[in-house]
């Protein structure tokens, strides 16, 4: 008798297990896009936020943070640069569209309403700044807009079915018909109530947005503020401040502090480099000998967004972040979307070796 138990104990156990692996590959059958969704969601309402609360994102064409810069910068490389051209025209409402039209892709994705349109809408902005921002990035997979293209794909296809609105609303509807509704009735309220939540989330997300641009702006790069002649309305006497660090050196003309770095002439052929540290801010410079005889320091933090340019090449200096490019002999923007040049210091030659100066003013 007890082999017997302990034999249907065991086929018990083994059957229970394989229910409970059956249920969870059911359950990642039905959900297999939900991690997807909720990271697009999350990732383009945090985007719509971010630019609201930016208070360069809306400055004019002296600020190179602005949309109206970034777009300048971009136009010149993207193949639809003839469509940028009334972007040009009215900034402010284009660069207000995209933030908000962000908030309510990422809104609906989240909480599944009209998914396959909020997915839609995904995709055209998706592609809109592959073609813009992302388009000079050399080789194509470093960039992230394309990336993100594809991964709106799957939502565009499937919808989004399962925990969402739009999965209540067609089980209410599956019910509608099981109780002899006719379908234009059932279509309708389906249509009608939908519409009813688009308008209460939509309404809720242009309040967050309004709010977020008005209480919650922040100040990430005054080396990026508008000139005061911009606006003389809000400039205040300066106040004395400890200095601080940026990821940019500040041009204050002076030479670094501490010993100056050097290295040998010799490790800076005509057209090559070598990399020394900026004693006051730790910042990597390149020290290139463009001609015979000419030597220059450009640093290695591109002024689009602070990344860490790769060392020169083919006569450029090239940013992986965004795809800006540098003229290695003087620091000139070359492609955007930076656009202002590499900070810019002065080479000395003693003996044979190279000494990193001041920079340039």
């Amino acid at each position: 008798m007890s082999e017997v138990s302990n034999s249907a104990a065991v086929d018990g156990g083994a059957v229970g297990l394989a229910d409970r692996v059956a249920q969870w590959r059911a359950f990642a059958s039905r959900y297999p896009l939900l991690p997807l969704r909720l990271f697009l969601g999350v990732t383009f309402v945090y985007a719509a936020l971010d630019k609201l609360s930016d208070t360069h994102y809306l400055a004019g064409a002296g600020d190179p943070a602005s949309f109206v810069s970034q777009t300048q910068a971009a136009r010149a490389g993207s193949p639809i640069s003839f469509l940028l051209g009334a972007a040009l025209d009215a900034p402010t409402l284009f660069a207000l569209a995209i933030a908000f039209g962000e908030l309510a892709v990422g809104l609906g994705t989240l909480l599944g309403l009209w998914g396959r349109a909020a997915a839609l809408g995904g995709v055209m902005i998706s592609l809109s700044l592959w073609l813009t921002v992302s388009w000079s990035i050399s080789p194509y997979y470093l960039g992230n807009d394309l990336a993100y293209l594809m991964a709106w794909t799957p939502l565009l296809l499937a919808g989004t079915p399962y925990l969402s609105v739009d999965g209540y609303l067609a089980r209410r509807a599956g019910r509608d018909r099981e109780r002899g509704l006719a379908e234009d009735h059932v279509k309708r309220r389906a249509l009608v109530d939908g519409g009813i939540a688009a308008v209460a989330i939509g309404g809720a997300g242009l309040l967050t947005g309004s709010l977020t641009r008005t209480f919650g702006r922040d100040e990430r790069d005054p080396s990026t503020q508008a000139s005061s002649q911009q606006e003389p309305a809000k400039q205040e006497p300066a106040k004395q401040e400890p200095p601080k660090q940026s990821a940019a050196p500040a041009n204050t003309g002076q030479a670094p502090a501490g010993s100056a770095p050097s290295v040998s002439a010799a490790s800076v052929p005509v057209g090559g480099s070598a990399q020394v540290k900026d004693p006051a801010t730790g910042d990597a410079v390149y020290i290139v000998q463009p001609t015979a005889g000419q030597y220059c320091g450009l640093s290695s933090v591109c002024t689009h967004s602070g990344c860490a340019v790769d060392a020169p090449k083919n006569g450029r200096l090239y940013c992986p972040c965004h795809g800006s490019r540098f003229d290695a002999a003087t620091g000139a923007v070359v492609t955007g979307p930076a656009v202002k040049p590499l900070p810019k210091y002065t080479v000395t030659k003693d003996g044979d070796k190279l000494n990193l100066g001041p920079l340039q003013s």
